[in-house]
């Protein structure tokens, strides 16, 4: 069943009633070609999702709430994916998988090793095209809630970011000791915030991870094998998703 969010000003709870506007508006009725008697979820944004019926379909999207839950879809923890930017497109695939494993935002980073360089004047139209990707993605999932790309980070603005969540992780090719890694993401608690930073295809250097370390980043492996960095933080949000849903 389709889904979409709207915010909380559209949700009228005491007549039974979602106002649907904007860019959505366009996809029901002319893409999706929905009609009246169909029905749809909507998510708050936040814990409770609706389950509508379409009334009708004009300017706006008239749909009537049939019965709201607050289901547990949600990780425990807010996860922000701190990624360098990868040559090419390969930033619409990490966000879409990022935002599919529970990541609650992302934030492209410029590093030394980072072939990419967004123009100032292209940057605004990268990040909106990204925040569509996320929105996608999150509809699709079943997300209750639209993660969030960030503006492009520097470096040095990235750790300042990462040093205001409890946890920083930093996947490295050089870290050693499986069992390390192990008892490392044990130690995470619920409802502690996370950071994780994925280096761009030629990884960080030795003064980035010093500095990350620095500002408090625990290094870690993810095996024997050198990830791709669209597949790293794919494999660690992978991993805290489990962890952290199973509770173990």
């Amino acid at each position: 069943m389709q889904r979409f969010f709207a915010a909380p000003e559209q949700i009228d709870e005491e007549h039974h009633r979602i106002v649907i506007t904007g860019a959505d508006v366009n996809h029901i009725r002319n893409v999706l070609r929905m009609r009246p008697g169909e029905e749809l979820w909507i998510s708050d944004g936040d814990k409770k999702e609706y389950h509508c019926r379409i009334e009708s379909v004009e300017d706006d999207i008239l749909l009537t709430i049939l019965y709201a839950q607050e289901p547990q879809y949600e990780l425990p923890n807010r996860i922000w994916l701190f990624q360098g930017l990868p040559k090419g497109d390969k930033m619409e695939l990490i966000i879409q998988k990022a935002v599919e494993l529970g990541a609650c935002g992302i934030v492209p980073v410029e590093t030394k090793r980072c072939v990419m360089k967004l123009d100032p004047k292209r940057a605004d139209k990268k990040i909106a095209r990204w925040q569509q990707i996320a929105e996608g993605a999150a509809k699709q999932s079943r997300r209750m809630l639209i993660p969030e790309i960030r503006p492009v980070m520097s470096w040095k603005e990235a750790l300042a970011e990462a040093e205001k969540l409890d946890v920083i992780l930093m996947p490295y090719e050089l870290a050693e000791g499986m069992e390390k890694t192990r008892e490392l993401l044990r130690t995470i608690q619920p409802g502690q915030s996370i950071g994780i930073f994925i280096g761009p295809e030629g990884g960080f250097t030795e003064e980035e991870v010093s500095q990350a370390q620095e500002a408090g980043a625990c290094t870690m492996t993810l095996g024997r094998r050198i990830l791709r960095t669209e597949t790293a933080g794919m494999a660690i949000l992978s991993i805290l998703m489990f962890q952290l849903e199973t509770g173990e």
